[in-house]
């Protein structure tokens, strides 16, 4: 594998885990919303991503240098959850209201694990970069 591929494929994962944690944040921020209904209260979202090599084995001959990408964002099937709230403004005619179904608990390990796979493709730049320099420095001398 050339070493600019490394870029590409360090790049791809970054885009994904940014797709991840945008999407965990989009959940974080409407986790304590209600609605009146359960078909219109908020779902957490969940990213599915898919491998670029398998394109790239699909395809010889193609410039594919694998990596990975968002796939998909699909809602999570956890069900909604409904409270008595006969005084809130969004109550139904039942005096119910229907949460989100988003798990405060999860959505922090979500983050801190897309945080961190994050970190780990910026180091793997940083190393990329690091050794492109160095073979430089090589050929300089």
């Amino acid at each position: 594998m050339a070493l600019d591929n490394i870029f590409g494929i360090a790049g791809s994962a970054l885009n994904a885990q940014s797709a991840r944690l945008n999407t965990v944040a989009s959940n974080l921020a409407n986790a304590n919303t209600v609605s009146n209904s359960d078909q219109t209260a908020f779902r957490a979202k969940r990213v599915v991503f898919k491998a670029i090599l398998d394109q790239q084995m699909a395809t010889p001959g193609t410039n594919n240098t694998g990596g990975v990408k968002v796939q998909a964002i699909t809602d999570d099937p956890s069900p909604i959850r409904k409270v008595s709230d006969p005084g809130n403004p969004m109550a139904d005619k039942d005096g119910f209201v229907y949460q989100s179904n988003v798990n405060e608990m999860s959505e922090m390990v979500e983050m801190m694990a897309a945080s961190r796979s994050y970190q780990n493709n910026v180091e793997v730049v940083n190393t990329a970069r690091q050794l492109m320099m160095r073979t430089l420095d090589i050929t300089k001398t």
